[in-house]
């Protein structure tokens, strides 16, 4: 068992990685019940973890009741907001209760989001079944929505209670979404740890076919990462938590694209965008060619695009700028990018030409 810790002051909060504690969750939530029921919101597509889940909080005594979300991207949406609402009102969620997420990514943000507005405010905790939840979203706090203009858009920052992840979960996972979970691991390599993204290269393979260490060393790796980053900037004001968004400008362009329909994973987007990111880098004189192809290449290897061909996508520059345009990052009329000077050198640019990019993804091959 690894226990990980947000440093959040008041609000700090423990990441409990351990094989198995699905099925003793509810000794880990018994304190956070405090004798009242539980809520758990699960994915529709987890049934097998939602019945674990509640076998062990009966064990320990804590009545629990469940609602099912539909899995996808589609459920962020303002129509899942309002029936999720209504549901957790109909069965008299408390300001004080915690409800339960459990699920990937998509029930993390929706659940929290909703927590955060519920009654103004109540607590939640994530259990996340995902390789990309584990790893990325279920930790740090951010919650929210889609909306036409783009990805999470509306949305709050609200931290959970406790996380606990569970790495056997991922034994029933799809193999294309435990890829597109990797990519999210990668990204902290690439980010500040280039010796991580060295491990990743050697051990990636291995992690993808189910390795228990290899799996168990790179979600307490990554989680380390964010806890660190989010402790020193929680609503990113210092820059340092933008960090973590590495390959998402130019993924959530190429995910609005594709409309979010699960033709591209936000994993794929991602890694596709962080392929981008060192690329037009490398062009700018930034980092050196061997860089950006040796991102491209470990991402191919793992079976992720490398771009915006292997993602799928034939929208001219233009129209992806146009998306990028929407982020929320924006400020001042000016789009912050993640950009690159090697291998574990990310940073932050804010003077980044919008046309110049425009450019760069035409010249990209479709």
């Amino acid at each position: 068992m690894t226990v990980i810790t947000v440093p959040l002051s008041d609000r700090s909060y423990d990441i409990v990685i351990e094989d198995g504690v699905l099925a003793r969750a509810g000794d880990y939530l018994g304190p956070i019940a405090r004798g009242r029921r539980m809520v758990i919101v699960a994915d529709a597509q987890v049934p097998m973890h939602l019945a674990t889940l509640r076998t062990s909080l009966t064990a320990s005594g804590i009545a629990s009741e469940a609602i099912e979300i539909p899995a996808g991207e589609g459920s962020k949406s303002w129509a899942t907001l309002e029936l999720l609402l209504d549901s957790l009102l109909a069965l008299g969620v408390e300001r004080g209760d915690h409800i339960v997420a459990l699920g990937g990514g998509v029930i993390g943000d929706l659940v929290g989001f909703a927590a955060s507005i519920l009654k103004r405010g109540c607590g939640f905790v994530q259990v996340p079944t995902t390789l990309l939840a584990q790893v990325d979203s279920s930790v740090g706090g951010k919650t929210g929505i889609n909306t036409r203009a783009g990805k999470n858009l509306v949305g709050a920052f609200h931290q959970p209670a406790l996380v606990l992840i569970d790495p056997t979960t991922l034994d029933t996972l799809p193999p294309r979404e435990v890829r597109a979970g990797y990519a999210e691991v990668v990204k902290y390599g690439l980010i500040d740890d280039p010796d991580f993204f060295a491990w990743c290269e050697s051990n990636g393979t291995v992690l993808l076919l189910g390795d228990p260490l290899a799996r168990a060393h790179a979600i307490a790796r990554s989680v380390s990462a964010k806890a660190r980053i989010v402790g020193a900037d929680e609503r990113e004001t210092t820059g340092t938590r933008a960090l973590l968004n590495l390959g998402h400008t130019f993924g959530h362009a190429l995910e609005a694209e594709a409309g979010f329909d699960g033709s591209l994973l936000h994993g794929e987007g991602v890694a596709a965008g962080m392929a981008l990111a060192f690329a037009f880098s490398a062009e700018q004189g930034l980092c050196r060619a061997e860089d950006a192809d040796r991102v491209a290449r470990h991402l191919r290897d793992a079976g992720l695009p490398d771009g915006i061909a292997a993602a799928g996508i034939t929208a001219s520059g233009e129209t992806l700028v146009g998306h990028m345009l929407h982020d929320k990052k924006r400020e001042g009329g000016t789009l912050p990018f993640l950009l690159a000077r090697g291998i574990g050198q990310t940073y932050l640019d804010r003077s980044v030409d919008l046309q110049q990019v425009a450019t760069f993804l035409d010249r990209c091959p479709r």
